[in-house]
C-alpha cells in the first residue's frame, strides 16, 4: 500500500510534533497547517490524500473548515479533537468528516485509523465500491447490478430497507455514518421516529449478516452517533 500525503491541521505545537513525528517514523509524507485558513489553502493547492483536523483552531471552527472543503473536495477528513461530547462528534461527522479521534490518543490508534482510511481510498480508486461492481468484504458480497447480497454461499433475504441500509454502509465502508445522515438517505427525513426505526432495521439486518449479533463483526455501533461498516480481513 502506497504511503499517502497527510495534511496535519493543528495549532498546538506538542500535539502537532507528536503527529508529524509519528508520520515521519512510518514513512508517510505530510503537510502542516496551523489554522483554518491555511488548511483550506493547503488542501486546494496540494490536494492531500488525508486530512488530520483539530476542531479548536485559532481563526475558525474546524467544522467550518470541513464544510468549506466539502464544497469542492471529498478528501477523507479525520478529526482529532479534545471535544468528546457526542454532539461535537455528530456536528463534525454530519459536516462531512470521515472519522473522529478524541484527545488524548495513542499513536497506534492514530495509525490504525489512517490505515483504514487508506484501504477505503484504495477500494474507491480500484472501482470496487462503484454501484456497477461487486462489493466484497470478508464473507459478505453485494452485487449492486443484480440487487442481491450473499454471506458466504448463502443468499441473504433482505427487505428493501435492509438492502438499502446494507448498500449505504458498504459504499461508505470504514466511515462512521451518523443517524441523521443515514435516515436522510433512507427516508429523506430525520425525525425521532426515523431514528427509532433505524435502530429496529439495523437490529434485523445484523441478525441476518452477523454470526453473533451481540458481538457484531461487520456493523459497528457508535453509541449516540451512528454506525460503521468494518473492513474484514481477506
Amino acid at each position: 500500500m502506497d504511503k499517502c500525503v497527510v495534511l496535519v491541521v493543528e495549532d498546538d505545537l506538542p500535539v502537532r510534533n507528536l503527529i508529524t513525528t509519528t508520520l515521519k517514523a512510518h514513512d508517510y509524507r505530510y503537510l502542516i497547517a496551523r489554522n483554518g485558513k491555511d488548511a483550506i489553502m493547503e488542501t486546494s493547492s496540494h490536494n492531500p490524500d488525508v486530512i488530520f483536523l483539530d476542531l479548536g483552531l485559532p481563526d475558525m471552527d474546524g467544522v467550518d473548515v470541513i464544510q468549506r472543503i466539502r464544497t469542492w473536495s471529498n478528501v477523507p477528513v479525520i478529526v482529532i479533537s479534545a471535544r468528546s461530547e457526542d454532539s461535537d462528534k455528530i456536528r463534525a461527522l454530519d459536516a462531512g468528516a470521515d472519522d473522529y479521534l478524541t484527545k488524548p490518543f495513542s499513536v497506534e490508534e492514530l495509525l490504525a485509523r489512517l490505515r483504514v482510511t487508506q484501504r477505503r481510498l484504495a477500494m474507491m480508486q480500484n472501482g470496487e465500491s462503484a454501484r456497477s461492481s461487486v462489493f466484497i468484504n470478508g464473507d459478505l458480497r453485494i452485487d449492486y447490478a443484480a440487487g442481491c447480497a450473499w454471506m458466504g454461499d448463502k443468499e441473504l433475504h433482505l427487505t428493501p430497507i435492509e438492502y438499502r441500509l446494507l448498500c449505504l454502509l458498504a459504499q461508505n465502508a470504514g466511515k462512521v455514518l451518523t443517524h441523521t445522515f443515514i435516515t436522510q438517505k433512507i427516508w429523506g427525513s430525520s425525525w425521532e421516529n426515523d431514528v427509532a426505526s433505524l435502530r429496529v432495521f439495523m437490529a434485523t439486518l445484523r441478525k441476518k449478516i452477523e454470526k453473533d449479533p451481540s458481538a457484531p463483526q461487520y456493523i459497528q455501533t457508535h453509541v449516540g452517533v451512528g454506525y460503521r461498516m468494518m473492513h474484514q480481513k481477506k
